[in-house]
């Protein structure tokens, strides 16, 4: 089974590498002065970079470009492969005009496999194992269209499945600012038109979701131009994330976490012991004081555990030794990748940095697994792991690295949890485990990681005393378990449609008074203060507005119950709560409640931190 399904994954990369070249051809079809740059596939479908003299594709565009790939596609022209020299491939770069293919061809020519590394797979071609040259590149050809390409495609055009072309945005070429914009064509393709179907059903889903829109409806946050990337946190967004940490900090506690506070701004020195100079100095924001000294605005907290931990002389008696922080961390993301709360430059997370002897892994990483579950099942989240392995550029020894990657894959198969493995894409420091989310759309989002460490203790020189009085180096495990507050945040909002669980809602009861009367404010006002005395977020509309309109104003905002007051609730003390649908179990009774029994049992459900209401 997981052989066929690696297949059928195969085959529907080669489909959707095929579509960026029709589509790459389509275009130059309609305006054959276009300049390419690279067409990898990505998730769902693919993209092709686009330069077009004094062209602008927008959304009107679409429909001619799907109909030119159409006729390509039902051509049923063949894909045939080819290779040239570098010198072959450079002359062929020149006569087409197309200088983007041409910096790749010298950069290739010039640094071999070190760049090609670097550059987009699918826009490679073969290179020399084991060499650092670059012998021959390869081409592929449909109809009057060649490409530099190492492939796969499919045997021919006519054998793509369906697709849609989604959008378009500007790219720098290759990723960096200050060289030339192009045009990023996007589109989907599936193998059926059923599965294109049910993905633009998804999609559509997903606008009514966006946190972005939630966001500013709920009125949870908002973005500014004087700081990009960093979000304003409005009264209710706040409420959400103090209870998150309020959430964090109870649970921690009780598993013997010590929570600390370090500086936001450290000297580079910090960052050259911990190896973050070398490794991630350039994604920081940095400054220089007037006496010429080096400031690095704090990026990750891995480097001020480790200080903290070096402060005093330390027992095996006090390990595992977990310290746990939600400070602040800034990370200069390019401005093109700013993407809401999902990435941002400001952010919190719920970290922690253990320190454990090598005999304490296993046991640890298991406290680690039971923090998870009870981190993702308070949202009825389904997650999984994947084991992320040494990357290219890492430091410390590969003995190192092959014991600590032997001892993860030991605890994700001794713990029964699905995992897979991602060959390359752990820290420079040590493997990880990721933890993966899938979202009730089935979206597959990337959130904590749990990193084991062998390398930053060793080069903060780091030293316990051990039961035979010697002095040993620890070990250190980074953890986090939701990741960036900010980015999970986003993605609940998505995940829920802004139906937040009662003990995270910023409004967990709104009474709506029929009309104004002495008598009822002052039981109106009598059943707030009851509420609020007991800790329940409460909110009273008095408004002019109809009682229909208010009801549907509390169900935009979400609010998990609302009850209505008029003379009839005045007369029997007794409430007939409206219950958010999410909330409320399929066999419900209606019942009536007094101000005192409706108001205990929300607070008892919001401190239980309930998914479904007990009313």
């Amino acid at each position: 089974m997981a052989d066929q399904n690696a297949q059928n994954q195969s085959q529907l990369h080669a489909m959707r590498h095929s579509l960026a070249h029709i589509m790459a051809t389509a275009t130059m079809t309609l305006w054959p002065e276009a300049k390419l740059g690279v067409g990898p596939v990505v998730e769902n479908g693919f993209y092709y970079d686009i330069d077009i003299p004094n062209v602008t594709i927008s959304s009107d565009d679409f429909k001619k470009i799907e109909e030119q790939m159409r006729k390509v596609i039902n051509q049923n022209q063949v894909f045939e492969r080819s290779e040239k020299t570098i010198d072959e491939a450079l002359e062929w770069a020149k006569q087409a005009n197309q200088p983007y293919k041409e910096e790749l061809l010298n950069d290739l020519k010039r640094s071999g496999t070190t760049v090609a590394k670097d550059l987009d797979a699918d826009e490679l071609g073969t290179i020399t194992e084991g060499d650092a040259a670059i012998e021959n590149v390869s081409f592929y050809t449909n109809g009057e269209f060649t490409d530099l390409c190492r492939g796969p495609h499919i045997e021919s055009t006519g054998k793509v499945g369906a697709f849609k072309l989604m959008r378009v945005a500007g790219a720098y070429w290759r990723g960096k600012e200050g060289n030339p914009q192009m045009q990023r064509l996007y589109g989907v393709a599936f193998s059926t038109k059923e599965e294109l179907n049910n993905h633009l059903q998804i999609l559509e889903e997903a606008k009514k979701r966006d946190h972005r829109k939630l966001g500013k409806e709920l009125e949870l946050f908002f973005f500014h131009e004087t700081a990009p990337g960093m979000p304003y946190w409005l009264p209710n967004g706040t409420t959400i994330y103090n209870e998150l940490i309020s959430f964090w900090r109870e649970e921690h506690t009780k598993r013997d976490y010590q929570e600390i506070i370090s500086p936001l701004m450290n000297k580079k020195d910090l960052y050259v012991t911990s190896g973050h100079f070398d490794h991630y100095w350039e994604d920081m924001f940095t400054s220089e004081t007037a006496e010429g000294e080096l400031y690095g605005m704090k990026a990750m907290n891995c480097p001020n555990a480790m200080t903290v931990f070096g402060t005093k002389t330390r027992s095996y008696r006090e390990l595992p030794l977990r310290f746990s922080d939600t400070d602040t961390l800034h990370r200069y993301e390019l401005s093109g990748t700013l993407n809401g709360l999902l990435r941002v430059r400001e952010f919190r997370q719920d970290d922690a940095h253990i320190f454990v002897s090598e005999d304490q892994i296993k046991d640890e990483y298991r406290r680690i697994f039971e923090i998870t579950e009870r981190f993702y099942s308070i949202f009825g989240m389904d997650y999984s792991f994947k084991l992320a392995t040494r990357p290219e550029k890492s430091m410390g020894s590969l003995e190192l690295w092959s014991s600590a990657e032997s001892t993860l894959k030991e605890i994700l198969e001794e713990s029964d949890k699905d995992y897979a493995i991602e060959e390359g894409d752990g820290a420079f420091y040590g493997p990880k485990i990721d933890i993966y989310m899938k979202d009730v759309l089935g979206r597959e989002w990337q959130m904590g990681t749990i990193q084991l460490d062998f390398q930053q203790p060793l080069r903060f020189d780091l030293k316990y005393a051990a039961e035979d009085g010697s002095q040993k180096t620890p070990i250190a495990i980074h953890r986090v378990i939701y990741g960036s507050l900010e980015r999970f945040i986003g993605i609940m909002i998505e995940h829920t449609a802004g139906r937040f669980p009662i003990w995270l809602s910023p409004e967990q009861l709104r009474i709506i008074q029929v009309k104004d009367s002495d008598e009822i404010d002052k039981f109106v006002d009598e059943m707030t203060s009851i509420a609020k005395a007991s800790g329940l977020r409460i909110q009273v509309d008095r408004s002019n507005e109809s009682v229909g309109k208010k009801i549907r104003n509390a169900e935009l905002m979400k609010v998990p119950y609302t009850v209505v007051v008029g003379e009839k609730e005045l007369e029997t003390k007794q409430f007939a709560p409206r219950i958010r649908t999410d909330l409320a179990l399929d066999d419900r009774e209606e019942k009536t409640y007094s101000p005192d029994e409706l108001v205990n049992i929300i607070v008892a459900e919001a401190k239980g931190r309930v998914q479904k209401s007990s009313l």
